[in-house]
């Protein structure tokens, strides 16, 4: 693993050879470091939620495959691994927590009754560690959602039973905000659909415009503080046919509403570009939330990695100067691996995109471009790929005070021998 001379020695000639290109690595770095990035809490604990009682996952499409021992198992073990991953990452950080992760001691609360008062330990560690708090309400894993539809639920109760427990959570993601001093993204995805073709695909997004309209009416929230993302999907597990938030419902209700559209890597069809996506949508949407996951052959939520769709989302995002723009949060659950690894896998290999992003000489292959060169468009572009970016990676680290290359290892191991072994 590299040592501080190493590092030092390589981030030196790395500086001079971005700065032939006119890239300033100093600026570069200061800038990867203040993107926050959410890290999403259902990584901690397989996504089964801090609920009183516990029945388990009942609906939406939402699976954790694997068992790895060590999995959190109430609140407290969860903050204890997210400390870990924490101490390993660099740059700004944010939690996104989802409703069904409220802690009601032995109170049976149901999500239409929810409130700020049951986050108030997770309200408390935010503070103490100086992070924000992101929150999305949890329309999936009820008895009310087994069907498979809640917003555009047939049963009007059953509807506003859902309704209610959005505009309870848009409360909470205020409170959060004001106590935090930053605002909070609240993402709301639902996952109703059908398995096989429905014969009448129009009342269902229908009366889901109709529940979404009800839980942004409440005047009583304000917009900067909670900031409203809705998320459409390709299909999901019982949705394989018809998903009645798609990308064109959401699309189009996010731009009416003044939402924020959310755009997950692994909620397209597998030959989709979802960089390609960004600055055509970007022309009428002022904001995106981009949830960086994995997809395998299907919405699968693999931990991320730095592969190409990774970096081409956040090579776009550079390449449009969006960075004011976006939010950017993570979405896997991988059951099969050390959990705290895959944070600090999924978390690095997001910022490593950012930074790649940040170091590509943007300017002059579009001025090669912009002049009709476009075999010096081209050669610049293959030229990135072999740039010494992980000299700088191991700086922005060193800067961060985190262990660089794969030296947080030791870390994980040593957490899972003395904490994670022993539950």
């Amino acid at each position: 693993m590299p040592t501080a001379k190493q590092i030092a020695a390589s981030y030196r000639l790395a500086r001079e050879a971005y700065a032939e290109l006119g890239i300033n690595t100093e600026a570069v770095i200061a800038k990867a470091l203040s993107i926050p990035v959410s890290l999403h809490c259902w990584q901690a604990d397989d996504v089964r939620g801090l609920e009183t009682p516990k029945d388990g996952i009942t609906g939406g499409g939402i699976m954790a495959t694997g068992g790895y021992p060590g999995r959190a198992r109430n609140g407290d073990e969860m903050r204890a691994d997210l400390d870990v991953a924490l101490k390993l990452l660099p740059g700004q950080q944010r939690l996104n927590l989802h409703a069904f992760y409220a802690e009601t001691g032995t109170k049976v609360v149901d999500r239409d009754e929810i409130a700020p008062e049951h986050f108030t330990t997770w309200l408390g560690w935010a503070k103490s560690r100086k992070i924000g708090l992101d929150f999305n309400p949890t329309y999936f894993a009820h008895p009310k959602a087994a069907s498979g539809f809640t917003l555009s639920h047939a049963d009007k109760s059953v509807r506003k039973f859902w309704i209610d427990h959005g505009k309870a959570s848009r409360r909470i993601a205020q409170h959060f905000a004001k106590k935090l001093g930053t605002p909070c993204v609240i993402n709301h995805w639902i996952p109703d659909g059908a398995k096989d073709a429905p014969a009448d695909r129009w009342s269902p997004r229908a009366r889901l415009v109709e529940s979404y309209d009800a839980i942004f009416a409440d005047d009583t929230i304000n917009r900067k503080l909670c900031v409203d993302a809705v998320e459409g999907k390709l299909f999901g597990l019982g949705s394989e046919e018809y998903v009645v938030g798609s990308q064109e419902f959401y699309s189009s209700y996010a731009q009416k509403q003044g939402l924020v559209l959310c755009l997950d890597l692994g909620h397209y069809h597998p030959t989709e570009s979802v960089a390609d996506k960004v600055s055509a949508l970007m022309q009428f949407h002022p904001r995106i939330l981009l949830h960086t996951s994995r997809p395998i052959r299907w919405d699968s939520d693999h931990v991320v990695i730095l592969d190409d769709p990774v970096r081409n989302l956040f090579l776009e995002i550079a390449r449009g100067d969006a960075w004011d723009r976006v939010f950017v949060a993570l979405d896997f659950f991988d059951a099969s691996i050390n959990r705290i690894a895959a944070y600090v896998i999924g978390a690095r290999a997001t910022r490593q995109a950012i930074l790649a992003g940040l170091l590509d000489p943007t300017k002059q292959i579009k001025a090669a471009e912009a002049a009709g060169r476009g075999h010096e468009r081209l050669a610049l572009m293959e030229l990135t790929k072999s740039l010494p970016w992980g000299a700088v990676w191991d700086e922005l680290c060193a800067r961060a005070s985190v262990p660089a290359g794969a030296d947080w290892l030791a870390e994980v191991a040593r957490h899972e021998k003395d904490v994670l072994s022993k539950r």
